[in-house]
């Protein structure tokens, strides 16, 4: 396993002459090669320190709108930060819009209730929040080439055995990653408890801030997860690939206790990949 890096840039701290590269000065074109490549230089550093955040900060002008399908515990819960920190909601359940009347009246304006069809067209990131053995009737099409936020876990008491899981062959994500074939995966948000999410965030650089972790092979929603994170008031420890992604499992020892980043580095070293 490649060791996670836990992320301490993020779009709202790092300057952004540090995180963007640009063909032009400050006013004017400079036509010194040595500047040129100075400025090269700095950009290169940037990304190594800061991560894709240049894939995080394209996202920013545009990334308003969170479709969320399953309206359940973390749906309901990641809905209520969402719309706290300035973005617009569609959410969806298993049971029709029109059971939704009273969640929506309460995220306010920001939100709608929709099918899990129009949630998932409605958003330009969605959050796939459905219980594993439901995962068969999340649409495809309207996620596709999106970032998709999946905050799976296997309970078999729950979704009946799955032999690939049992034996550790994959994870809940590569399943995801195989329904959703075109989609961007991103592990997040199946690691704490729902009630925590709206209350345990805190500002960046404050000591012993929690973390929480995400994978994904994709960098662009490895990079907007630790933006959305650290919007919220966690910091990212990034586990890797979607094959990694078990490690933050049910049943390892990062799963739903509070930790560090440091601590969960060291939670996620240690876990075995049958529990």
């Amino acid at each position: 396993m490649q060791g996670p890096s836990a992320c301490t840039c993020s779009d709202s701290t790092t300057p952004r002459s540090l995180c963007t590269s640009s063909s032009g000065t400050d006013g004017s074109r400079s036509s010194s090669s040595s500047t040129s490549e100075t400025r090269r230089a700095r950009d290169r550093d940037a990304r190594r320190r800061c991560g894709n955040t240049r894939a995080s900060a394209a996202l920013a002008p545009h990334m308003t709108t969170l479709g969320i399908i399953g309206a359940g515990h973390i749906g309901s819960q990641v809905a209520r930060v969402a719309v706290a920190h300035g973005y617009d909601v569609v959410i969806s359940n298993s049971r029709g819009p029109e059971t939704l009347a009273a969640l929506v009246e309460e995220l306010g304006p920001r939100a709608r209730a929709a099918t899990a069809v129009e949630a998932g067209a409605a958003g330009d990131v969605v959050v796939v929040t459905v219980p594993l053995r439901a995962l068969d009737q999340v649409p495809v099409e309207p996620l596709a080439g999106k970032i998709v936020l999946d905050t799976n876990n296997y309970y078999f008491e729950r979704d009946g055995h799955i032999e690939a899981l049992d034996k550790g062959e994959t994870t809940t994500s590569e399943l995801v990653q195989q329904h959703l074939p075109t989609s961007k995966i991103a592990k997040a948000f199946n690691h704490i408890y729902s009630a925590d999410i709206t209350t345990d965030g805190a500002p960046a650089g404050t000591e012993n801030r929690r973390a929480l972790a995400t994978a994904g092979d994709d960098a662009e929603a490895v990079a907007f997860v630790t933006r959305f994170y650290d919007e919220i008031g966690f910091d990212t420890v990034n586990v890797g690939a979607l094959s990694e992604s078990w490690r933050v499992e049910r049943d390892r020892p990062a799963y739903v206790v509070r930790q560090n980043a440091a601590e969960l580095e060291a939670n996620l070293a240690i876990a075995n990949r049958l529990p």
